[in-house]
């Protein structure tokens, strides 16, 4: 898709900063992956699932996916759709991934709502250019957006950035001898910043920086391509497989009836000794897959939310406040652009809100995303210092249930 606006409506677009692109990968075929990895560099961060609930479960918890991309042999579309149906992640951008493009799957792709479709190997198109064009498109709606809420003189009141300041000052001052022992182990734990930055949108549709303590390694990537190469996954001691766009045999295949295990799978001609080492390979490997991504002190920050106390530099800095509309993922915070949905950023980003503390009174498991957005748009316009100090009070026993609310 090109840009054909003119030059006074892309001028904004073209504020949107330069960044390694965050991707969230569905595919069955782990050796694409790492290839992936190695044909794009430094300019993509990738986070791996080899099934479709794997992903759904990350955006769930917010993973700061630039874009989602799925291979159709990997349940592809059918991620597609259920994205597409949910009003939270409904504008991520999506790419299908094909193993050859043909017309009939870009038909496909177009009547399911893909972004765009790319075969495995990226030998067509320019998969960089078109991350930095969704990139742009973020930013230039968020442009639109800024200006079209900034009518309602979203400001925050002085006895909220007063009772902002005191609170989080002295929780920080007490917290301080935990923050600093925090990043001292993630900094000993492994290499890389102790904090970590994801977009949000927040009061006013702003977009500023989240900040969390770094809780994956930033060699991630490098040490899967590692592991791929570690001989317990690559024997020299079995069949070496030879490989062609057609077919892939053993030694013994090349030599004239010397094997007899040939078969024909997906209609390329393959050893069932190199199928089944290769079964074996992935399935071992596949074990081990997740290691390298979450740090050894990652894991218990994040069971026990301690990653989270860096946003209280975010509520110092007038980012966000104690109390507020939750900062949302640009891809969610551009669903909600209508006359009456925009309305919920006229107030401020917070810690908790109206909507998690409503959530539990009324012993919801869930809240759709139109019930979330009234209750938003409330507070935005009804907040005050009652109704702050009712909402902190209903969060601490929020904060003692397992039910993340």
């Amino acid at each position: 898709m090109e840009l054909t606006a003119e030059k006074s409506v892309i001028r904004p677009v073209d504020k949107a900063p330069v960044a390694v692109y965050r991707i969230i990968c569905l595919n069955r075929d782990f050796e694409q992956y790492l290839w992936m990895l190695e044909k794009f560099g430094n300019a993509v961060q990738v986070e791996y699932f080899d099934t479709k609930q794997g992903v759904v479960d990350a955006l769930a918890q917010y993973f700061p996916a630039d874009v989602v991309m799925a291979h159709e042999n990997a349940m592809g579309f059918e991620l597609l759709q259920e994205i597409r149906a949910d009003a939270k992640y409904g504008n991520i951008p999506f790419i299908i991934l094909v193993d050859r493009l043909e017309p009939e799957r870009v038909s496909k792709a177009r009547q399911y709502a893909a972004d765009d479709i790319f075969d495995a190997r990226f030998s067509k198109g320019d998969l960089l250019a078109r991350l930095q064009y969704f990139n742009k498109r973020h930013w230039y709606i968020a442009e639109k957006a800024s200006r079209k809420i900034a009518s309602n003189n979203v400001k925050i009141p002085f006895w909220k950035r007063s009772m902002d300041l005191i609170v989080t000052g002295s929780a920080l001052l007490v917290l301080l001898p935990l923050l600093l022992l925090v990043a001292l182990v993630i900094r000993l734990d492994s290499k890389g910043p102790v904090i970590y930055k994801s977009k949000r949108v927040g009061s006013g549709y702003k977009i500023f920086s989240l900040y969390k303590f770094r809780t994956m390694r930033i060699d991630a990537d490098s040490l899967m391509r590692q592991m791929s190469a570690l001989n317990m996954y690559n024997r020299s001691s079995e069949p070496k497989a030879t490989e062609r766009e057609d077919f892939m045999l053993c030694s013994d295949c090349t030599l004239p009836s010397q094997c007899s295990r040939r078969l024909f799978l997906d209609g390329k001609e393959i050893c069932e000794i190199v199928h089944s080492q290769q079964k074996e390979q992935k399935a071992a490997f596949m074990k081990f897959q997740n290691d390298p991504r979450i740090t050894r002190v990652g894991q218990f920050l994040r069971n026990t939310s301690l990653d989270e106390l860096p946003q209280l530099f975010n509520i110092v800095r007038g980012d966000m406040s104690l109390v507020g509309n939750r900062p949302l993922p640009l891809y969610e915070a551009e669903k909600l652009t209508t006359d009456f949905a925009i309305l919920r950023f006229a107030g401020p980003a917070g810690l908790t809100g109206l909507w998690q503390v409503t959530k539990r009174g009324k012993g919801k498991s869930d809240m759709s995303e139109e019930e979330r957005t009234e209750l938003d748009v409330r507070y935005a316009q009804e907040f005050s210092f009652g109704m702050d100090m009712q909402i902190i009070l209903k969060t601490f026993p929020a904060l003692l249930q397992t039910e993340n609310v």
